[in-house]
């Protein structure tokens, strides 16, 4: 790791505010690579552009900082202050954000990929469009984030706070929300194919349109849900609680893989002891 004293940190800041306000004519672009910077105060600094990959940012000040289109690659930012932050589309991939202030962050189109964000706080962040793939996020607080049409397929989200949070459009591929509370979420045209839903709170969620083929949603909470077009082809629904669903038909029912000790409203378990029997048997 490079040692950065606090005057050199001060020099390299000015000269790249220069080189960013003069539109690259003069100054230097920052090259924070692999610096040390824990506990660094760089609250409202200008990083736009900036590389500060694999660099040391541990408990680091950047609350209101401009990081746009930064290089935070593999950097470690555990613990870090990043309120109000400016991430749009800064590449974080592979970095250490666990236990990060992150609230009210604009992470639009950020590059998350294989990021740690276990016990970050992302409350009321902007992460639309944002890649997640394979993100870690457990623990994390996403009440109020954006996350519209954001990329979390394989995301690991146990015990992430979910409340009020918006993944309209969504992609969690194969994503692991294992016993998470997403009561009252909005989950339209969202994809969860071959998600883990095991033990899911998705009462009075709106699912409509959305993808849940192949997901296991055994023991989820589905009362009141809206499940208006969504396709639940080879879903396991086994204990699920489906009482009150809104927009739920036989046929929709007839695709999944098993709906042994699910719980459904009179007339729709009536239509499927008639129509398919199977479906109530023990796998």
């Amino acid at each position: 790791m490079r040692e950065i004293t606090a005057s050199e940190l001060s020099k390299i800041l000015k000269e790249h505010k220069r080189w960013y306000d003069t539109g690259e004519e003069e100054g230097e672009q920052a090259d924070l690579s692999d610096a040390k910077l824990s506990n660094a105060n760089l609250e409202k600094a200008n990083l736009t552009d900036a590389n500060l990959s694999r660099a040391n940012l541990s408990k680091a000040h950047l609350s209101g900082a401009n990081l746009v289109c930064s290089n935070l690659r593999r950097a470690d930012l555990s613990g870090a202050d990043l309120s109000g932050a400016e991430l749009i589309n800064a590449d974080l991939s592979e970095a250490q954000l666990g236990n990060a202030n992150l609230f009210g962050a604009d992470l639009c189109e950020a590059n998350l990929f294989e990021t740690n964000l276990c016990d970050a706080n992302l409350s009321k962040a902007n992460l639309g469009d944002a890649d997640l793939n394979c993100a870690l996020l457990r623990r994390a607080d996403l009440s109020g984030a954006s996350l519209f049409c954001a990329n979390l397929n394989h995301a690991y989200l146990r015990d992430a706070i979910l409340a009020g949070t918006n993944f309209e459009f969504a992609c969690l591929l194969r994503a692991d929300l294992k016993g998470v509370n997403l009561r009252e979420a909005n989950l339209s045209g969202i994809t969860l194919v071959a998600a883990y839903l095991k033990g899911t709170d998705l009462s009075h969620a709106n699912l409509s349109s959305a993808n849940l083929s192949e997901a296991d949603m055994s023991n989820a909470n589905l009362f009141g849900a809206d499940l208006r077009g969504t396709d639940l082809s080879e879903s396991d629904l086994s204990g699920a609680n489906l009482i009150r669903v809104r927009g739920l038909t036989i046929e929709q029912l007839s695709e999944v893989e098993t709906l042994y000790e699910a719980k459904l409203d009179p007339e729709l378990i009536e239509q499927v002891k008639d129509e398919y029997p199977h479906l109530l048997k023990k796998p």
